[in-house]
């Protein structure tokens, strides 16, 4: 059984190229997209949704290619391209009447959020993004044997076929590792969560790594061209990650201000699972950004 978010609705709306979207919903009033990182499924938000439910109407999806959404085959870079996920997310909450909405992403949603800001600009009142840099300056910061700690970004750029079956063969240990890794307090994942976040990234192996390969291809041309053509977020941003820069030495503000002029940049003490392991604090920082 899928676990959701306790008092939401679960739809299935359409996103597009005839992707359907598995999506949690609740709450009343402007809308807020919030989008799920990897392994995760939209479950991550239940504590951040149910604080922001009371002002908020607040959806909840799975991406194309994770949890309950449509998986669709990777028959060529684009399927999943954060721009075509970005244009997922776009349909998903026209399907429920918006063409306005405030989003913000965690991890893989995090990215598509970003691609979201740059492809939808009349689409977005607000930008929320939660422990990435965008995916061109991703791979600049990383050097040396500094970059280990992203070793799954170099293992799914592989070609088809050697991931996905490595992956398949250990799914658990593979995806659990990140979960053990990456949170700084393992009781923000009690165990249904984290049997769900291991049962939906094992029944989705293709498609993760084909999202994960995207992001060592297709999207980094198209943050690329952006760059070129100097393009920027013209949208509120707030920017709350662990302190990156300093462990990888770069300047992870100045990295975001070159994307977004109107940005609000936060460092946490929380690990990278911050919406579960520090709900309160990531639910006002997405208050105080829809108040700018």
């Amino acid at each position: 059984m899928t676990l959701t978010i306790p008092g939401f609705d679960h739809v299935r709306l359409p996103g597009t190229d005839g992707v359907e979207l598995a999506a949690a919903v609740g709450g009343s009033g402007s809308p807020v997209v919030l989008l799920h990182g990897f392994p995760q499924t939209h479950l991550m938000w239940r504590h951040v949704a149910e604080r922001l439910a009371g002002e908020h109407t607040v959806i909840c999806p799975d991406l194309r290619g994770y949890g309950a959404s449509d998986k669709p085959a990777a028959t060529g870079p684009e399927v999943y391209s954060k721009r075509t996920m970005a244009a997922d997310v776009v349909a998903l909450a026209a399907a429920l009447g918006h063409e306005r909405f405030a989003l913000a992403g965690h991890d893989r949603g995090a990215l598509v959020a970003f691609r979201a800001g740059l492809d939808h600009p009349e689409t977005l009142t607000h930008l929320g993004i939660l422990d990435v840099v965008p995916t061109l300056d991703m791979w600049d910061v990383l050097h040396g044997v500094r970059a280990a700690v992203g070793y799954h970004l170099y293992l799914m750029a592989q070609p088809p076929g050697l991931p996905e079956t490595m992956i398949a063969n250990s799914a658990d240990a593979y995806f659990g590792s990140f979960l053990d890794a990456w949170a700084a307090d393992p009781a923000a994942l009690p165990e249904p969560v984290r049997v769900e976040y291991l049962r939906a990234s094992a029944a989705a192996v293709p498609s993760i790594v084909a999202d994960y390969r995207a992001s060592a291809g297709i999207d980094v041309t198209h943050d690329q061209a952006d760059r070129d053509a100097g393009s920027q977020l013209a949208m509120p941003v707030t920017v709350v990650q662990q302190d990156w820069g300093a462990q990888l030495g770069y300047d992870a503000a100045a990295v975001w201000r070159a994307w977004a002029p109107d940005l609000d940049h936060r460092l946490t003490g929380a690990g990278h699972f911050m919406a579960e392991e520090s709900p309160d604090e990531i639910a006002g920082a997405i208050r105080d950004l829809l108040l700018r």
